[in-house]
């Protein structure tokens, strides 16, 4: 998963030069682009952080906030449209802060290097003794066969912010995105036994497993910050070739039809739902006629077993009823409609027949409680990563 979820937490805080591009356009969630008669009053126009040719001792760096704290697997470090003025080497360490540092960007930072009283802000962080992740690596230039430059990491510790280092050789240049991919991370520990939360969401550890289908929109997006903001925000799937050619109803107006779709989750947390949100915000012609919520409850290896076999096996029992659903409309489902009382680590959500599906919410508490609870799940994290993931396709990012 890309660890970005939301802007307004996923942002540089400092950077040491951004004289020809800002770094903030690092975390940009749109594609690189190019445009040859772009210039501004400080050089040539570019879609990434491009620092000026550097003439004094040192190097260049900024510091990334992950929008998600986590576990990270992988980095992409795009170098689109840096052609003779890409970074030639970086390096990328990490930290864990239990405040947020008080260092902060605002505005367009084209043509501006960072003052006195930032350079002492951020010192206080220690950056340069952060663990590293990549070490010095070179990166490919910035044509389209080359741009992506990929790193697969070891982290075994949860983390919130990045120190990206422009190294060595030349050590100033351009980069255009920087993709972190991992799982979210929380300290559960923090989280009373009482409290109700949301065991699904991203921000709390909540991964998309597998899906039947995603042509339109990854299942992942389900579980993102706030309300989608259009379709493309959402889960919809092709449209199904299997429909009847007339349609019919039982008693509730569910339709009766032979086919479905379905996304398997894992939760952040184990634990006991309370309450379930199915939002088909935006979907108005396009919203399943139908769905219902299937659970289990699965160790490491039972999880392992199910990927393998493409969840044809499981221990699935029915957690909400099929329930008739409605075009753009927030679905709420009480504990009194629920048909699982025990604690639970997997849900699968199937539409039926076919559709889009904006937002999916899991209210419910936490229920094991390990002695080391974080080591705990950082364990159950790392069971479903096997050498074969292609956790930095594009297709399929979950970006911390």
């Amino acid at each position: 998963v890309e660890l970005r979820v939301s802007c307004c937490f996923f942002q540089v805080i400092f950077a040491t030069d951004e004289w020809f591009a800002p770094a903030a356009n690092l975390l940009k969630r749109e594609p690189p682009q190019f445009i040859a008669s772009a210039f501004t009053e400080f050089g040539k126009w570019m879609d990434g952080w491009e620092t000026r040719r550097k003439r004094i001792p040192g190097h260049d760096w900024c510091i990334v906030q992950l929008g998600v704290p986590g576990l990270i697997y992988g980095f992409d470090v795009d170098t689109s449209f840096f052609t003779g003025n890409h970074s030639p080497y970086v390096s990328i360490q990490a930290g864990c802060l239990d405040k947020p540092p008080t260092c902060s960007l605002e505005g367009d930072r084209t043509g501006m290097t960072a003052s006195e009283s930032q350079l002492a802000a951020v010192a206080k962080l220690d950056s340069e003794a952060w663990p590293e992740l990549v070490c010095m690596s070179q990166l490919k230039p910035g044509y389209s066969d080359s741009c992506h430059n990929y790193f697969k990491v070891n982290c075994n510790h949860r983390v919130t912010h990045l120190r990206l280092n422009i190294l060595f050789v030349s050590p100033d240049g351009g980069i255009a995105r920087l993709r972190v991919y991992g799982i979210g991370l929380r300290d559960w520990s923090s989280i009373s036994a009482d409290q109700d939360i949301d065991l699904v969401t991203l921000t709390n550890g909540g991964v998309c497993l597998s899906y039947s289908d995603a042509h339109f929109g990854h299942p992942r997006n389900m579980i993102g910050l706030g309300r989608a903001v259009n379709m493309a925000d959402g889960w919809e799937t092709a449209r199904r070739l299997d429909r009847p050619k007339y349609l019919k109803v039982d008693q509730q107006g569910i339709l009766q039809v032979p086919g479905w779709e379905w996304a398997v989750f894992r939760l952040g947390h184990p634990g006991v739902i309370r309450s379930i949100e199915v939002d088909t915000n935006h979907f108005k012609g396009n919203f399943p006629d139908s769905c219902r919520m299937e659970a289990c409850f699965l160790t490491s290896e039972e999880e392992a077993q199910c990927i393998e076999t493409g969840w044809t096996s499981g221990k699935w029992q029915v957690l909400l009823p099929p329930q008739k659903l409605r075009p753009h409309h927030r679905h709420l489902y009480s504990e009194t409609e629920l048909t699982l009382s025990r604690p639970v680590s997997h849900v699968r959500l199937v539409i039926s027949p076919d559709g889009g599906v904006s937002r999916l919410r899991l209210w419910g508490q936490p229920t094991i409680r390990h002695k080391d609870d974080l080591k705990f799940l950082m364990r159950v994290c790392r069971c479903f990563i096997r050498p074969s993931d292609t956790y930095i396709n594009t297709t399929h990012p979950i970006i911390l």
